[in-house]
């Protein structure tokens, strides 16, 4: 050390630990650039002859493999700041500023640090006072040169990294599916269950138009996904695994699977807590080519997969658009428009009698502005018009439609198999590779003969077990597609309205049906509902039905049955009129048997005439004046209307009756004749006999 060095470097500054920063940016440096770590341990000598005793030298060597861009991720370089903010530090060496940062926000924090705490600092060219200007100058110019030599170092790799990619050369990490043969050329893995995995994955897509029914077909069909490790001891290993949603999302918007070299899809930010932000860039800012190696689709289908995607997931967006059939039983979810604003009809279901019944809603423009509703139309009537509609539309195709249905199930059924089947080859496989390194190893030595005989047997049972289910799996299948259900996939041709509403067809496959016909279907309410239907290719038909029933008109008993009650009124009372309609199988508007309170209820609100006002104003009498008439008790006149001198008719169920005037002859008592012989009418006196039986 030269004597202006010694000069800095004061007793006060002896008193104090000095601190040695290690640092290497990356592993790879620790391990192969061993000459530099030597030189930074080194500079332990300098702080012993500038009079530093070896105890007081504190080495900081934590941050051993960390880049110098970022302070945060540095445990070791905290350490020292904090040190240093404690006054705790003499000097602080560094082979160069470099080591100590990369940052000049960081560097200059930590000179303004040293400078409040009289810290010396210590690089392979000298010592520096941060508290002297010229010192500080000087250093101020090291660290902005160490990160502008950072800046110009990430440029020229960048810029070679963007040549490249402009050129469509560039090597990025290849998903799953995909190698770099010899030439470094993307080429599809020549593992055949691999690419049969991948394949499945995409028709099955095609078919069901949803990620999550892609997740469930796999789940279901007890098959695996393959994946490459990216990281790890067993980097670049193929592993599989289950298919889990994100993972057939990410596969789904991945262009490389349709054959395109793509690049600069997302931007990088450092964010101020140290984290990283991505944000996704438009496809107008990509570097793109377009069939630059083998996909396993076309650029065509990846673009309708991704309008399939977005328009799944516009099902709860703003919009409202189309989404995957689901399990309600709204043939026409996510196809109705609005025949009013022109907005999209979003769903609801109500209970009715036990069963759900939908309703189509326009309520978009209604929450936003704090409106009402557009316009809600009940649905069960509109979709059994265009389930109809469909069936006339569809009968003159059900040959070819079946025939279809037909060769689509039998090739998944052996797409399905081939993939077990590929399992079963790998474990196989597996098993006799654990066989062949057991039986090169030599028996005498047991560690390593132990080891591979019990890979060996855990080989053989996931053998065992992936042939067990490759023969249950085998047996399902031959059960699912019977002759039997063969004969009822033929009978399609001739018997597709059945099918049709067949109950046990599942409302998500009848949904289906209806997509690959319509486009959409426009409702207006207005006296009746006016149903626009709009099919592919640009064809369409307009239905005029009738405005659906509200709740009490469905509830409202039939006039049919009103009018009945009314005509019996006439001739019997509450209870003969309910057992005249029960034995009818007449029911309430409710759908309830008739009782006396429900005829009640309905003379009541549609304002029918009792029997008493109906008898009255035919002129009968009741007991009272008829007692008057007579000049008798009313207990005579209803001894005499039992044995049959009066004519009476009973008006209620409790007993009350009224009697027919007697004329200009009424009877009269008459001492010691008997009644039975002064019967003034022989026969139908009583009202029990004197009115005929009605005919049910």
């Amino acid at each position: 050390m030269t004597g202006t060095a010694h000069q800095k470097v004061n007793a006060g500054h002896l008193k104090r630990n000095a601190y040695l920063y290690v640092r290497q940016s990356t592993l790879r440096q620790v391990f192969e650039n061993t000459e530099s770590t030597k030189r930074q341990y080194g500079l332990r000598q300098h702080a012993v002859a500038l009079g530093w005793s070896v105890e007081r030298i504190i080495v900081i060597d934590t941050d051993l493999g960390q880049s110098g861009v970022s302070a945060v991720d540095r445990e070791g370089f905290q350490k020292l700041v904090t040190e240093v903010g404690l006054g705790k530090a003499g000097i602080v060496l560094g082979l160069e500023v470099s080591r100590l940062a990369r940052n000049s926000t960081d560097w200059h924090r930590l000179l303004e640090i040293c400078a409040l705490t009289d810290t010396l600092i210590l690089d392979e060219d000298g010592v520096y006072d941060p508290a002297h200007f010229n010192d500080r100058l000087l250093l101020g110019l090291k660290g902005t040169m160490s990160e502008a030599e950072l800046h110009v170092i990430r440029a020229r790799l960048q810029g070679g990294i963007l040549n490249k990619a402009r050129r469509g050369e560039l090597q990025c990490p290849l998903p799953v599916g995909f190698l770099y043969n010899a030439s470094s050329q993307p080429v599809l893995d020549p593992d055949k269950q691999v690419q049969e995995s991948i394949r499945f994955f995409f028709d099955t897509f095609r078919r069901t138009a949803s990620a999550c029914a892609v997740v469930k077909a796999f789940r279901q069909k007890g098959l695996l996904f393959p994946r490459r490790l990216k990281k790890g001891p067993y980097k670049g290993d193929l592993v599989w695994a289950e298919l889990p949603h994100s993972r057939a999302l990410h596969i789904l918007h991945n262009p490389r699977y349709a054959g395109a070299f793509v690049y600069g899809r997302s931007r990088t930010r450092n964010n101020p807590n140290g984290g990283t932000s991505y944000t996704k860039l438009p496809r107008e800012q990509w570097m793109l080519f377009k069939d630059a190696h083998p996909g396993y689709i076309s650029w065509a289908q990846y673009e309708e997969n991704l309008l399939r995607l977005r328009e799944n997931a516009q099902a709860v967006g703003a919009d409202r658009r189309k989404s995957p059939p689901r399990e309600g039983p709204a043939l026409l979810q996510g196809l109705v428009v609005c025949g009013v604003c022109g907005s999209r009809m979003t769903v609801r279901y109500h209970t009715r009698q036990d069963r759900l019944v939908p309703e189509y809603v326009c309520q978009r423009d209604g929450i936003e502005h704090a409106l009402s509703l557009c316009q809600r139309v009940v649905g069960d009537h509109i979709d059994n018009a265009v389930g109809q509609l469909l069936v006339e539309s569809v009968a003159p195709l059900a040959v070819e439609v079946t025939l279809s249905v037909q060769q689509e199930l039998q090739a998944r059924v052996e797409e399905v198999d081939r993939l077990r089947k590929k399992q079963v080859e790998r474990a196989r496989y597996e098993a006799d590779l654990a066989q062949r390194r057991y039986l090169y190893v030599d028996p005498a030595n047991r560690l390593v003969a132990d080891s591979l005989e019990a890979d060996w047997n855990e080989k053989l049972r996931a053998l065992t077990l992936a042939q067990e289910r490759y023969e249950q799996q085998r047996r399902q299948d031959r059960i699912t597609i019977d002759e039997q259900q063969r004969a009822r996939i033929a009978a399609i041709a001739s018997d597709f309205p059945r099918l049709w509403q067949d109950p046990k067809t599942p409302d998500r496959e009848r949904k289906r049906m209806v997509r690959l016909l319509l486009a959409d279907v426009t409702l207006l309410r207005g006296t009746g509902i006016t149903v626009h239907v709009r099919f592919h290719g640009g064809a369409s038909r307009t239905l005029a039905l009738p405005r659906p029933l509200t709740a009490w008109e469905l509830r409202t008993t039939p006039a049919e049955v009103v009018a009945e009650i009314d005509r019996l009124t006439d001739h019997h009372t509450d209870k003969k009129i309910v057992q005249i309609l029960n034995q009818r199988g007449a029911l309430s508007g409710c759908g309830q048997r008739f009782n006396s309170r429900i005829v009640a209820r309905l003379r009541r609100e549609y304002q029918l005439k009792s029997r008493y006002d109906r008898l009255r104003d035919k002129g009968l009498l009741t007991l009272q004046e008829m007692s008057e008439r007579l000049g008798v008790t009313p207990k005579c006149v209803i001894h005499w209307r039992n044995h049959g001198l009066l004519r009476a008719h009973p008006f209620n169920d409790r007993d009350d009756w009224l009697y027919e005037d007697p004329g200009l002859n009424p009877p009269r008592k008459a001492q010691g004749v008997k009644l039975a012989k002064r019967r003034r009418f022989p026969e139908n006196v009583v009202h029990g006999l004197q009115e005929v039986q009605y005919e049910a």
